[in-house]
């Protein structure tokens, strides 16, 4: 792994642990000594970053995590949804898949805390979704279900906020076992949109 790659990774870890939070500087020299690189190698991931929303340049100030917003919401969870289907649509599942979305299910039924909930179900929606054999695509997806992290970790010690996706999930998993990708596909973007609705009535609240 390239310098730039290890420090795109080790602050995406830090993002979803929520030791970065939005609005947060980061700290060049900082991470410089945790990783043992020089800084060049952290703006070239800070700017692959900045392309995707996920940071944002401030003059005087350097890198800034993003900030949360309604509209960013709303087009983040449409974009996510449609990509997935995307890849949905393109996937072949085989019984071991099929076997591993249905673990991964439980797992998502069985949480006991929001952060157990929001890990189990992002697990599952990659589960659903790591069959589609594109790299770009991949990267793609995985950044912007990154900054949907920051989204979903705001509301979740919320004990009103619940996903409500057992049954989805549960139809999702049915369909694809029925051979019935559009039907999947309808139920899949139908849980993107929920969440997002959840999401976006508690931002306005703010």
């Amino acid at each position: 792994m390239i310098y730039r790659d290890k420090v795109r990774e080790y602050l995406l870890k830090e993002m979803q642990k929520g030791s970065l939070q939005p609005g947060q500087n980061i700290n060049l020299a900082a991470v410089s000594r945790v990783i043992g690189v020089s800084v060049t190698p952290i703006r070239e991931a800070l700017t692959q970053l900045q392309q995707s929303h996920i940071v944002k340049a401030i003059p005087n100030r350097g890198f800034i995590i993003a900030k949360v917003s309604p509209e960013e919401a709303k087009n983040l969870y449409e974009l996510v949804a449609h990509l997935e289907v995307l890849a949905l649509e393109e996937s072949q599942f085989d019984a071991t898949t099929i076997a591993q979305l249905k673990r991964q299910r439980d797992v998502v039924a069985g949480a006991r805390t929001a952060l157990e909930r929001l890990t189990a179900y992002m697990e599952f929606h990659r589960l659903l979704t790591k069959n589609y054999k594109n790299e770009v695509f991949q990267q793609i997806l995985k950044d912007l279900k990154t900054r949907i992290f920051f989204y979903e970790r705001a509301f979740m010690a919320n004990d009103s906020f619940h996903y409500n996706s057992n049954d989805q999930h549960d139809a999702i998993i049915s369909a694809i076992e029925d051979d019935n990708i559009p039907s999947a596909a309808l139920v899949l973007k139908m849980n993107w949109m929920m969440v997002q609705s959840y999401i976006e009535k508690q931002l306005v609240v703010l």
